[in-house]
């Protein structure tokens, strides 16, 4: 899903807040109305200062409602009728949840006008949020902002409906740039369409070129559709949509796409904050440590030349990166000359030398216990990397990955990863790659949390056995 998509879909939640807090106003103020007064008096004393903190609290809870029915499940083909019989659903719940707690609690608040209209105007006002949201996002759509670029793949029958639909709705978002035969794949192999999809409607398409295109999109980062029964999936991660009548079958690369991506970049944030706070200590007395060793500086973020170190991100993209400077300066070169010898990882493309002389004496503290890493949590604040995910390599390493194994490119690196668990200097490349990939195709996180306290347990572990 695009981040424009991603953005848009998001909006929702605090606006759905908003509207929840801004009906319980409304309900309030109402009650005050002479007109309603006059029907009946107001008996509760509640002043408004007193009633907003409650509010936001119940908010909130109905908050957790609307993500129990679906709300918030990030699937731009649901239709707007399904979206209100869920809404309905999730405030009948809320209204039920409230009147119990009223009964088992009758002190609580005593108005049943501001519990009811206030419910009432939660349900409209959301639905009518929700209608404006669908709005917006389709008047984009038709403007050509923010549309999912599509390559359709087949000349049969669903092909053809699949191509009509979307030139015919362009509110679903959906731009096609080509429809291909099986003759054209190459045109799209050799990436000289720019698409971020290809949906596969020619049910009779050879298994073999069913594989190849899987394989690609999952390389070149794309999302991946085909019409159900065409072959068997290919993932678990699998979503099944239905358009112009026929089921499509969307095979997901990760389950951070969608809402996974918003949650694991909040925990980012958070976690990252909290550790920096926390470990700040332990940075200062490195920083002062690596200069009374080997003077300045004390991050590595510049190769021998004066240029930036690069590391390979998400998709493949470079970004700037530093850690706590471990080895003598002006010595990184040195790996891929005279040091090439004593190279110890020629089963794949990254580099390690047994017994590097280049290491300092704090330096190669730091390296056992991990600290030098320590600096990657500002990456992870400022989002260039995650706290959890496949390691971040150098341009020239990423170079010579097989295309299969610029799998481990689709998410962001990551500061420990569960290859770094899993006894990560005697592992080959290969399994990490591996490892790396399950991680990617079965993310939760429940995982990313494991594999973080693991890490703190490898670490302690380090340090037990060197007593």
């Amino acid at each position: 899903m695009k981040r424009s998509q991603l953005l848009i879909a998001t909006i929702a939640l605090p606006l759905d807040y908003l509207m929840l807090v801004l009906s319980g106003v409304l309900a309030y103020q109402l009650r005050f109305v002479p007109v309603v007064r006059g029907l009946r008096p107001v008996v509760f004393q509640l002043p408004l200062s007193d009633f907003i903190p409650l509010l936001l609290v119940v908010a909130l809870v109905w908050i957790g409602l609307f993500a129990l029915a679906g709300l918030y499940v990030i699937n731009s083909y649901v239709k707007f009728s399904q979206e209100v019989g869920k809404l309905f659903l999730a405030c009948s719940a809320g209204l039920a949840l409230i009147i119990v707690l009223f009964f088992f609690n009758p002190l609580l608040f005593s108005s049943r006008f501001i519990v009811l209209v206030g419910s009432l105007l939660a349900f409209l006002l959301t639905m009518l949020e929700r209608l404006a949201l669908r709005l917006f996002r389709a008047s984009l759509y038709r403007r050509g902002l923010a549309t999912t670029r599509v390559a359709l793949v087949g000349s049969d029958a669903a092909t053809l409906a699949l191509e009509q639909l979307f030139h015919n709705s362009p509110g679903l978002g959906f731009r096609v740039v080509g429809r291909l035969k099986l003759e054209d794949l190459t045109e799209l192999m050799e990436g000289s369409l720019e698409v971020d999809e290809v949906i596969v409607g020619e049910a009779l398409l050879p298994r073999e070129t069913s594989s190849r295109l899987l394989e690609y999109c999952t390389t070149h980062h794309l999302g991946f559709k085909y019409v159900a029964d065409m072959f068997e999936a290919q993932s678990h991660n699998v979503v099944v949509h239905t358009l112009a009548g026929l089921p499509i079958v969307e095979i997901k690369r990760t389950p951070l796409d969608g809402w996974g991506r918003v949650a694991k970049r909040i925990f980012d944030l958070v976690a990252s904050l909290l550790l920096m706070v926390f470990l700040s200590p332990v940075m200062l007395l490195t920083a002062v440590a690596i200069v009374l060793d080997s003077g300045w500086p004390v991050l590595w973020s510049r190769f021998d030349d004066g240029a930036p170190v690069l590391r390979v991100g998400e998709h493949g993209r470079p970004f700037h990166y530093f850690k706590f400077r471990s080895m003598k300066p002006g010595t990184h070169s040195l790996r891929y000359t005279e040091l090439s010898p004593q190279d110890t990882r020629s089963d794949g493309p990254l580099v390690k030398i047994k017994n590097d002389p280049r290491v300092t004496r704090v330096g190669r503290f730091i390296r056992h216990y991990s600290i030098d890493e320590l600096p990657e949590l500002w990456l992870v604040f400022t989002g260039k990397m995650s706290l959890v995910g496949p390691r971040p390599h150098l341009p020239e390493e990423v170079a010579k990955y097989s295309e299969r194994q610029r799998r481990v490119l689709t998410i962001k690196p990551g500061v420990t990863g569960l290859s770094q668990i899993s006894g990560r200097d005697n592992l080959s490349f290969a399994d990490e790659v591996r490892l790396d990939t399950f991680y990617i195709e079965n993310w939760s996180l429940g995982s990313d949390l494991v594999i973080l306290i693991k890490t703190a347990v490898v670490v302690w572990q380090r340090q037990a056995a060197n007593v």
